[in-house]
């Protein structure tokens, strides 16, 4: 079930407004005590109201004191630079809900336009008889992006296929194993050719072995 949404209005009714005045302010202080527990800063709130002839303090006396003393040591630029009153904070809302909104009818303008472009296409490349001026103007406009786009994707599309294609000679994996090995029978001194092991020169081993083993 969802909640009612609440008109922010003043209530006239006394009874009403009192009962509300109590369940707000018990969960403003709920919601203060959540706030500081859990990101671990320091809070106050003073209530005053014609309900109670005192006003009400949280979290304490000396709690209120010292957040107020922190609050008075800073600059009137930092006390000012984020404070806020309902004047304010109504007025930001507002700005960003027209922000918004504006973005939203721009967004459904051109889905609009778009829709109307691909039917002109279809119907001939003729556009309907009842637009008005300012229809055409953003068709036209429209047209024209759609055109610039095109083109840039031509363009390079066009680039990509013209350009050479750049093939590294890499040798195959067998040629490049079988020069390793003949870089390491250089170093053992001895090189196959043939079938045929020389053996490296030596007064005692000067002859030729096959492969078979047999002298």
């Amino acid at each position: 079930m969802t909640r009612k949404k609440v008109k922010l209005t003043y209530i006239t009714n006394d009874a009403a407004r009192k009962a509300t005045f109590k369940k707000r302010k018990k969960g403003l202080m709920k919601k203060l005590t959540e706030l500081t527990t859990l990101c671990g800063i320091e809070a106050c709130a003073i209530i005053f109201s014609p309900f109670n002839s005192q006003p009400d303090l949280w979290p304490s006396v000396v709690g209120l004191e010292r957040v107020l003393a922190k609050f008075k040591s800073l600059s009137e630029m930092e006390q000012c630079n984020k404070m806020v009153n309902q004047e304010t904070f109504l007025r930001d809302r507002i700005a960003k809900a027209t922000d918004q909104l504006k973005k939203l009818q721009r967004e459904k303008r051109e889905k609009e336009i778009t829709r109307l472009m691909f039917e002109s296409l279809v119907a001939g490349a003729t556009p309907p008889r009842d637009l008005n001026i300012i229809d055409l103007y953003d068709l036209v406009w429209l047209v024209d992006e759609t055109m610039t786009d095109v083109c840039k994707r031509i363009e390079l599309l066009t680039t990509t296929m013209t350009e050479p294609q750049v093939v590294s000679a890499v040798e195959p994996s067998w040629f490049m194993e079988m020069m390793s090995h003949e870089a390491y029978d250089d170093q053992m001194g001895f090189k196959i050719w043939d079938d045929v092991i020389q053996l490296p020169n030596d007064d005692n081993h000067g002859a030729f072995w096959s492969n078979n083993g047999s002298p």
